[in-house]
């Protein structure tokens, strides 16, 4: 029978959640995080984030998951530390914002205790050599995630590939620990120094950032010159080498991931010469003013704004496009409303919340809708959207 490790997981985002319910079922595990209802939710069986994969789990297989608030409850012996707090990036410093990671390996370092430190938060490209000479501490290794908000578990349990920064036995122990736990065989594992592990998350998350911004490229091509998007992408993408996915036009790349991600590059790249990330985040501003540009030709009395999330399914409006969208439109004095069930309040950016969808809909002389879903088909009429395949 395989070992049960102790393991406690810092941050209980989409990140530290999923990876929490994955490891659970063979190993204890425990959560730390700063936010009390966060730990509430954990410690009564429910998800911190929207995932249908792990409410099922939750609620069909016995994971028990304990978490705490509180630091010296969280900092006791474990075998793995895996962090996975939020790393925002500061547009005045060009940088993640990494002292909650640094808070994390602080507490654990003074604890005197010797498990190894699984950096799973998105850092800039040479951080973790940082660390381990700041600490004087050798068992630092950085762990990429990969992970799609709303299918995290998912995406933790059929990996396409596990990479881990170090090339030595605590390293090859977290990567064993992680493909045991998957329920796909033979995933690719790849060893390599710290820094070229950060640089793949980069690298990877600003490819995926080229591809939207190329397809909203060819879709704002496409309706200057009265041409069907649609067609031309299916003809595009049955070619195996650029493939079918990630090609569904949208009002531009937004989310937890790919905005921060793509500038933190940018500003890797020091004075190493570069022409395409810069252009990747140009095009994502270009869309946007585009969309609005759009919207405005045709002087609409009241503009509708169907949710702010990035998707369907999630609960995410960090650095959504449509909130760009919606400034750009404020800028030039359009009237809004919005219907996002999520939010709480009776106004967000100064826009009144409609809380009927009904009233919403015969209120809205456009509605834009980054993603089209069943509740808003009946309003085809008035729906201004870029949806054209019905994906996320």
């Amino acid at each position: 029978m395989t070992e049960r490790r102790n393991i406690t997981i810092f941050g209980a985002g989409y990140v530290g959640m999923s990876l929490a319910v994955l490891l659970a079922e063979k190993n204890i595990v425990n959560i730390f995080d700063i936010d009390q209802e966060k730990v509430k939710l954990i410690n009564k069986g429910l998800s911190t984030i929207q995932d249908p994969m792990i409410d099922d789990l939750l609620s069909k297989k016995n994971i028990k998951l304990k978490a705490t608030n509180i630091s010296a409850e969280a900092i006791y012996h474990s075998d793995y530390y895996i962090i996975a707090t939020p790393t925002d990036y500061n547009s005045d410093t060009q940088f993640f914002n990494t002292s909650s990671v640094e808070k994390c390996i602080q507490m654990i370092v003074d604890s005197g205790l010797n498990g190894t430190i699984i950096i799973k938060s998105t850092i800039p490209i040479g951080f973790t050599d940082q660390m381990r000479k700041k600490f004087k501490f050798k068992k630092i290794i950085f762990s990429p995630e990969f992970l799609r908000e709303g299918s995290a578990l998912e995406d933790n349990l059929t990996p396409f590939r596990i990479i881990v920064g170090g090339k030595c036995k605590f390293s090859e122990e977290f990567a064993n620990l992680l493909a045991k736990a998957a329920s796909k065989e033979d995933i690719p594992i790849l060893y390599m120094d710290s820094k070229s592990a950060e640089s793949t998350k980069l690298f990877s998350n600003a490819y995926l950032a080229m591809r939207v911004a190329f397809f909203n490229e060819l879709d704002s091509f496409a309706i200057s010159n009265k041409i069907e998007a649609s067609s031309i992408i299916s003809g595009i993408c049955l070619d195996d080498r650029i493939g079918n996915h990630y090609n569904n036009p949208s009002f531009g790349y937004g989310g937890y991931c790919l905005p921060k991600d793509t500038k933190q590059l940018l500003s890797s790249f020091n004075n190493t010469p570069q022409n395409l990330v810069s252009a990747i985040i140009d095009s994502n501003r270009t869309r946007k003013e585009y969309i609005a540009n759009e919207i405005l030709k045709s002087n609409p009395k009241i503009i509708g704004i169907y949710r702010l999330n990035m998707k369907s399914g999630s609960s995410n409006f960090r650095l959504s496009a449509i909130i760009d969208i919606i400034q750009i439109l404020k800028a030039n004095k359009a009237k809004i409303i919005i219907y996002e069930p999520l939010i709480k309040e009776t106004t967000f950016m100064d826009f009144t919340i409609d809380k009927s969808l009904e009233s919403f809909k015969k209120n809205s002389s456009i509605i834009l809708a980054n993603r089209i879903t069943a509740e808003i088909a009946d309003v085809e009429e008035k729906l201004y959207s870029r949806d054209l395949f019905k994906e996320n």
